[in-house]
């Protein structure tokens, strides 16, 4: 009886590991996809070697992307659609598709480790900011990690995922803006998708200088609070270079001021 209770013992465990390595080959692949299908090249000085780098979002694209840089907010309406994302509140629905800000808007990011102060865009970025503010104003964010960290070419931290696997969002999404021309630098504030118009809740914050290209709306840029994740980011990752933060970032509360 013992030998088969044994016996039964080891193929549940065998079964378990094969279920954690499934779920961590998903997560990997899923981290592959990050902010969009497509890769941006950084040429490593000296070397010469290119290195594709790439960050996971929390929507399905369809392919189909706006305009480079068009405004979704076709006769000042946004467009939110329903979309699947793990961990989506039933009830929390969708923000009103008429904007509620104009020029910027003040957003500050409570984490454990320090405060982060970002001015939003709303002026060329009004369905972002306005997907922003209805997700703060709704406590989405709140007690959420910051799942993701990125050193090297990519420089940036990723929130917004309740559930802080990658997959998380609010159970909408919404099509890109303001991404022509756009450029990753020190204290840019844009959104993480996984495709052209699959934006949701996820976002980042670069705390270096990044290499990608111009598919991520951005809509703010960070006015306090570098070096608290400039701490972070000397923490490292697990793993190295793209990874969970070794130092534990969870956003407290956001709160936005101003019109």
């Amino acid at each position: 009886m013992a030998g088969k209770d044994r016996k039964k013992q080891l193929a549940r465990q065998r079964y378990e590991r094969q279920q954690q390595r499934r779920q961590a080959e998903a997560a990997r692949a899923r981290r592959l996809k990050i902010i969009g299908a497509v890769a941006a090249v950084v040429v490593l000085a000296g070397g010469g070697t290119a290195a594709a780098v790439v960050m996971s979002g929390d929507g399905d694209g369809d392919g189909k992307g706006a305009a480079a840089g068009a405004s979704p907010s076709a006769g000042g309406q946004c467009a939110y659609k329903p979309a699947q994302a793990d961990g989506a509140p039933k009830d929390l629905g969708r923000p009103p598709a008429k904007p509620a800000y104009s020029g910027v808007v003040q957003a500050t990011v409570k984490t454990n480790e320090g405060d982060v102060v970002m001015d939003l865009d709303a002026a060329k970025a009004p369905c972002t900011v306005n997907s922003f503010a209805f997700l703060a104003q709704k406590n989405f964010l709140d007690n959420s990690p910051c799942h993701r960290l990125t050193s090297g070419g990519l420089n940036v931290l990723q929130c917004g995922d309740p559930k802080g696997t990658g997959r998380g969002g609010p159970g909408y999404e919404f099509p890109n803006e303001n991404t022509a021309g756009a450029k990753y630098t020190k204290g840019t504030l844009a959104m993480a998708n996984s495709g052209p118009d699959t934006n949701g809740s996820q976002f980042f914050m670069v705390y270096g200088d990044s290499q990608l290209q111009p598919d991520y709306s951005v809509f703010g840029k960070i006015t306090k609070g570098m070096d608290v994740l400039e701490k972070i980011a000397k923490a490292g990752s697990n793993p190295q270079g793209d990874g969970a933060p070794k130092k534990k970032v969870t956003i407290q509360d956001v709160t936005i001021a101003g019109k």
